[in-house]
């Protein structure tokens, strides 16, 4: 079997092919930050029932999975029976996009929570998470079996964002598209989810939401501990 390779020119055709892309990523730049925009603009419907989960120390409610933080994004995990690869394996494509979740550090100085979900039971998610090398992420058993239809991931994994008002939870996003889901898992794209965003000044946002410069994000990963994010200075 032969493997096909790019075409190839001289450099200045290449140049050209190269300014033509970056004409197009610009465009398409310029559209995720509308998006974003638009995301911080959306409103937040308050969950008034009470979700419990399993997490490696006993029970735990949807208030606690924020651990201290004001935002979650809560990943609905496929791991459980009927999944193919259970009771070894997860869901392998929430498995490969799990492996591609930022630094939660990171997400941690921008007062964001990121943890996932599923119905398997805690012994089951830990042995899969230590396979994975995914110790660091917060895995919990979903005990309230409604949680899945009221947060649409019945049929297919779901990403559900919820900011925290005190000890008042709202949910203000949810996202199942696989196209859009495929590109997420960095800090940034992670980050543009929750109704904050960045907190980097200079994004489009309503009057009153937290940022900051530049600067105060352009930092080593280890070098954000005990820092306090925008969102909590306002």
């Amino acid at each position: 079997m032969v493997i096909a390779q790019p075409p190839i020119v001289d450099d200045a055709e290449w140049r050209r092919q190269v300014a033509t892309l970056a004409a197009q990523e610009s465009a398409v730049a310029a559209e995720l930050d509308r998006l974003a925009a638009a995301r911080k603009r959306m409103p937040m419907v308050r969950v008034d029932r009470d979700y419990l989960f399993e997490g490696p120390s006993g029970e735990v409610s949807l208030l606690d999975l924020f651990e201290g933080r004001c935002q979650l994004i809560l990943y609905r995990f496929f791991f459980e029976e009927g999944v193919d690869g259970w009771p070894d394996a997860g869901c392998v494509g929430c498995s490969s996009w799990a492996d591609g979740v930022a630094q939660l550090g990171l997400l941690h100085a921008r007062d964001i929570t990121f943890a996932m979900a599923s119905p398997a039971p805690q012994p089951t998610i830990r042995a899969y998470a230590e396979r994975m090398g995914w110790t660091d992420k917060p895995w919990y058993t979903i005990r309230t079996e409604a949680f899945t239809d009221d947060f649409g991931a019945t049929e297919w994994f779901a990403i559900n964002v919820f900011l925290r008002v005190d000890d008042d939870i709202y949910r203000t996003y949810f996202l199942q598209d696989g196209a859009m889901v495929s590109s997420i898992g960095s800090v940034t794209s992670l980050a543009a989810l929750t109704p904050y965003g960045g907190q980097i000044e200079g994004e489009d946002v309503p009057e009153g939401w937290p940022q900051a410069p530049m600067a105060h994000w352009m930092r080593r990963h280890d070098e954000f501990e005990g820092l306090t994010p925008p969102s909590r200075l306002t």
